[in-house]
């Protein structure tokens, strides 16, 4: 995104967009302006123009992927009036992880969070950080009287089985194994 505050042009925010579709499918490893761009129906000059440069677009793909994932825990964290408790919010998270029509994003989600622990200078700075940091504030809130620990470890728990779906598609296997942990965290 441009490093002034500006709101993005609706031709921007357009282009985005496509630009966000096209990395869901493609992903953004090899990613390489020229066929995004007449992917989306646009020019590498005028995607440099409107993200300043092949990192801005990135940052502002991740920002893009950030926004889905922060919209699901809003919308988990507003469903209820008091704390829910974090089996039941663990339960909707993994509901919500292992619906195959995820699978792009959460794909998405991996590889840049990979990204980021091995460029961490790079665009992809802080996204890994950042996005562990959201869902433990989301189980914070979802039973604030467990420890920090017990939410690392459901946290981690939901993390290590959506890598073994991404990789097997064994929903069943992995939906048991969090099930066996959250039925002994209760």
């Amino acid at each position: 995104m441009p490093t002034t505050k500006e709101a993005p042009s609706a031709r921007q925010q357009e282009l985005l967009e496509r630009a966000y579709a096209y990395s869901l499918t493609h992903g953004l490893a090899d990613l390489s302006l020229r066929p995004l761009a007449t992917a989306i129906g646009s020019s590498p000059r005028v995607l440099l123009f409107l993200f300043g440069s092949k990192d801005g677009l990135i940052r502002a793909l991740l920002a893009r992927a950030r926004s889905d994932q922060l919209e699901l825990l809003r919308r988990i964290g507003e469903q209820y009036d008091e704390p829910p408790g974090l089996t039941v919010v663990a339960r909707e998270l993994w509901t919500w992880l292992s619906a195959a029509e995820h699978r792009p994003l959460l794909t998405f989600w991996v590889e840049a969070y990979g990204r980021s622990l091995i460029a961490p200078d790079g665009p992809w700075a802080d996204f890994a950080r950042s996005t562990v940091d959201d869902w433990l504030e989301l189980l914070r809130t979802s039973d604030p009287g467990q420890s920090e620990s017990r939410r690392t470890a459901v946290l981690a728990i939901l993390r290590g089985a959506l890598l073994d779906l991404l990789a097997t598609d064994d929903r069943q296997r992995t939906t048991a194994a969090v099930e066996e942990y959250l039925k002994a965290l209760s």
